[in-house]
C-alpha cells in the first residue's frame, strides 16, 4: 500500500512538471521549484490519516488548474494528472 501510495504521488508530481513545460518560458522555473519545494514539503504525510494523501492530490490539481487557467493554458492539459489524483 506504501509503495502504491509514494508511486502515485511521483506520478502526480511528473505530471506538475510537464505541466509546467506548458507555462510561458519565463514562469517555468518559478513554477518547477514552487512543485519541488511543495512535495518535498508534504513528503511526510501523516501515516495514520487515510485521507492525508488524497487531500494533497486534490489540492495538487486544483492548484495546477489555477496556474493553467492563469496563463490561459487550456485546462484539458491537466487530464492525466486528474486520472493520478482522482483515483
Amino acid at each position: 500500500m506504501i509503495l502504491q501510495e509514494m508511486q502515485k504521488a511521483i506520478g502526480a508530481y511528473r505530471e506538475v512538471l510537464r505541466l509546467v513545460r506548458r507555462l510561458p518560458k519565463d514562469s517555468r522555473l518559478y513554477y518547477a521549484k514552487y512543485a519541488r519545494e511543495n512535495f518535498v514539503n508534504y513528503r511526510e504525510i501523516d501515516s495514520n490519516d487515510p485521507n492525508a494523501l488524497q487531500e494533497l492530490l486534490q489540492r495538487t490539481y486544483n492548484h495546477s488548474l489555477w496556474v493553467l487557467k492563469k496563463y490561459s493554458v487550456d485546462q484539458s492539459a491537466a487530464d492525466r494528472l486528474k486520472n493520478i489524483c482522482s483515483d
